[in-house]
């Protein structure tokens, strides 16, 4: 699927409306986790542990599926991870030694169970669970082709059509049609699954999405991220390659190389937002990672200022290192209430009128009366940058400056991230100047292309092969987009959904 929710906020004369305070409200959206492991005999809790360290990367649903040398068993639940898998009932009816997990965010459509991963089919051989954190740009055209040649789809998400394809292969061994399978697919994906023999994970061909290899007692798991496997205290052994197919079973670990060997290209935004502080992502810490943004950022873009405020809780480490670089001291000049949850009952009109503020409030002793810079980490359709910069001067400041520890966004995602088409991104439909005066700072800043490259240790993308995959900054897809000449976006959006 390519395209992005169609839910935006109603503007008066271009100004967004004052009754929603939640500073969330025009973030990047996380894509998914995925997690697994293989002959442990507390798989199912170790599987549950290690998707609440993921939870960040998806909050609308969660499910695992386990094997227990005989048959399988799958929990799927809408919602968080520590609202479905907490009580032990589960975790005992989840029994077995090995199990796969999924975390999920959708960027279109209605999360219904038909749709929570990891997906389960009874293949010729036995049963077969896989889950996913991407998006397959033929995953449309794909899905098309098999239901034209008479396949029946339980659900719509692209996730399906790998079981489709891993079902009509003809090869004997199921690993050569797991490969068939993954080399018809294109776009960013990393994939656990799980047979009655293997934990299998597989990274697209750029590696655009992250895996990594852990080991506990012994016995070895998947998962998207470093952060769920320090959790449960397992060894992190190195990251699965790009275009790397790892096979997991009781002899061990075996690599297979599926598709030829390029560089890999991973997804810059892994850095800048989606991963958690404390992973390591491709090497780099990603805290470290983020405050070096913030140093490029002083040296690109400095402030004559009193304060730097991050924006929480993303623009945090980056505005540490903009403090530590400027020798500015660093305040909490913005209070987030981590307490209200999703299901916080809606205001009133009168209510809302009052302006409450119910996830984010000022901080009025740390920033009234002084000159403060906001440090960020991206900025998309610019909304609530309208509403710091306005809780800031309401609350005192002298003055707002408003600083990105990324570049502009002019161009939208498709494998995997919400971003609006490009029509709905500031940045490409506004100059720096029309940003700055649309969002009421008294000057504006965006952290450059090549300066993003050097603060994440590559030498730059100017007059050399791109090493991330940057095209949110630069317009350059590393994949085909077959999908965006097979149907519109809105027919996309209908037809089709992100994991």
């Amino acid at each position: 699927m390519t395209t992005a929710r169609s839910s935006y906020e109603a503007h008066a004369a271009g100004v967004p409306d004052d009754d929603a305070f939640d500073l969330d409200g025009d973030t990047l959206r996380e894509e998914c986790g995925v997690f697994g492991i293989f002959g442990h005999p507390d798989a199912a809790a170790i599987t549950t542990l290690g998707l609440h360290a993921l939870q960040h990367r998806g909050q609308e649903a969660a499910g695992i599926v386990t094997f227990d040398g005989a048959r399988f068993h799958a929990e799927r639940r809408l919602g968080l991870v520590g609202d479905s898998f907490s009580d032990r009932a589960t975790i005992e009816r989840l029994s077995g030694a090995s199990a796969i997990g999924h975390v999920r965010y959708s960027t279109t459509g209605e999360t219904v169970i038909r749709n929570v991963q990891p997906l389960f089919a009874e293949l010729e051989g036995g049963g077969f669970a896989v889950a996913h954190n991407g998006n397959l740009t033929n995953g449309l055209t794909l899905r098309r082709d098999l239901i034209r040649d008479g396949a029946i789809c339980q659900s719509t998400t692209d996730t399906e059509v790998i079981l489709h394809l891993l079902a009509r292969s003809r090869k004997r061994r199921l690993i050569d049609r797991f490969i068939d399978a993954v080399t018809a697919l294109e776009g960013a994906y990393a994939l656990v699954a799980l047979s009655n023999k293997k934990l299998i994970g597989a990274r697209d061909p750029f590696g655009i999405r992250p895996l990594v290899l852990g080991e506990l007692d012994g016995r070895y798991m998947l998962a998207s991220e470093t952060c769920a496997l320090d959790i449960i205290g397992a060894r992190f052994v190195r990251d699965v390659e790009n275009g790397e197919i790892v096979v997991i079973s009781e002899s061990g670990v075996e690599s297979i190389r599926a598709f030829p060997k390029q560089p890999a290209r991973p997804c810059v935004f892994e850095y800048i937002y989606f991963a958690r502080p404390d992973s390591i992502v491709n090497g780099r810490s990603v805290y470290d990672a983020r405050k070096a943004m913030g140093a490029q950022l002083a040296t690109e873009s400095p402030a004559d200022v009193d304060v730097v405020v991050p924006v929480p809780d993303s623009g945090v480490p980056a505005a540490i290192g903009y403090a530590q670089k400027a020798g500015v001291p660093y305040e909490l000049g913005i209070i987030r209430n981590h307490y209200v949850g999703r299901t916080f009952i809606q205001p009133t009109q009168a209510i809302r009128e009052l302006g409450v503020r119910l996830k984010h409030s000022a901080n009025r002793a740390a920033i009234a009366g002084k000159r403060i810079v906001l440090i960020d980490d991206s900025l998309v359709r610019g909304t609530t940058s309208v509403k710091i910069v306005r809780m800031m001067r309401e609350a005192g400041a002298r003055e707002v400056h408003f600083r990105l520890a990324s570049p502009p966004i002019t161009h939208p995602d498709f494998y995997g991230i919400d971003t609006p088409e490009r029509d709905k991104l500031l940045a490409a439909t506004h100059n720096l100047e029309a940003m700055r005066a649309y969002i009421g700072a008294d000057t504006l800043a965006f952290l450059s292309v090549d300066g993003l490259y050097r603060a994440l240790g590559f030498p730059g993308r100017d007059g050399g092969a791109p090493q991330l995959t940057d095209h949110c900054f630069t317009g350059d897809y590393p994949t085909p987009l077959s999908d965006l000449s097979v149907a519109t976006p809105r027919k996309l959006s209908i037809l089709a959904e992100v994991d």
